[in-house]
């Protein structure tokens, strides 16, 4: 069963960090390429990076383009959102995803709220 579980959101002040992290289980991560969404309220989901097997990164959104870096961790299955410089606009559901076996995936979601 294809499974990914995000943690490490929370609430922080402008200009502060958060790191979030998204295991993922049921396979071959290495060969599938992951991409960060988020979803504001209100709004649609949308993608924000992603990183491809081979380690290459695709930008989606402006804003984040200097903030935010994804990296990934193939002994751990793991792949990681790096966000600093957090604004009140990063305030989402963060989720991870990826498209395997010929359909998308997503996990629950992890909440960041920007707030001073």
């Amino acid at each position: 069963q294809v499974r990914l579980v995000e943690s490490g959101g929370g609430l922080v002040q402008p200009g502060e960090s958060l790191r979030l992290s998204c295991v993922a289980s049921g396979f071959t991560f290495s060969k599938y390429g992951m991409t960060w969404y988020r979803q504001a309220p209100g709004s649609e989901r949308e993608a924000v990076i992603g990183i491809v097997y081979s380690g290459a990164i695709i930008n989606y959104v402006d804003s984040v383009k200097d903030r935010f870096l994804i990296s990934r961790d193939e002994d751990k299955n793991t792949v990681y959102l790096q966000m600093n410089s957090l604004e009140p606009e990063d305030t989402a559901v963060y989720y991870c995803g990826t498209h395997v076996f010929g359909s998308s995936i997503w996990g629950q979601g992890t909440q960041v709220t920007v707030s001073p």
